[in-house]
């Protein structure tokens, strides 16, 4: 699976995805996360199972899903969740949206 991850620079969301790819090892899941800045989705989202929001550029949402919600899921990470850096639950959500 491949999650890409969406933030405003590409960098504030380095610890979680760092966070998800712990909870995914522990998991025996394999899993590619990669985040990346709202510049440059284009260039990845053709290998993206899913893609995922960060909620300080939750105003993107509606171009992202218009974009590309027709082939892969588009969906915003929980504030709460992003906020607290909680790998393990964004991890499930990505999962959730596949299901």
């Amino acid at each position: 699976m491949f999650i890409l991850l969406c933030c405003a620079a590409g960098m504030s969301t380095s610890l979680l995805v760092a966070r998800m790819e712990e909870a995914a090892k522990r998991r025996g899941i394999d899993a590619e996360i990669l985040a990346v800045s709202a510049e440059v989705v284009k260039d990845h989202i053709k290998n993206a199972d899913v893609l995922l929001i960060g909620p300080q550029i939750r105003y993107k949402y509606a171009y992202f899903k218009k974009e590309y919600g027709n082939e892969i899921p588009v969906e915003l990470i929980n504030p709460t969740d992003y906020g607290t850096v909680n790998g393990e639950k964004v991890l499930d959500f990505a999962f959730s949206l596949l299901a």
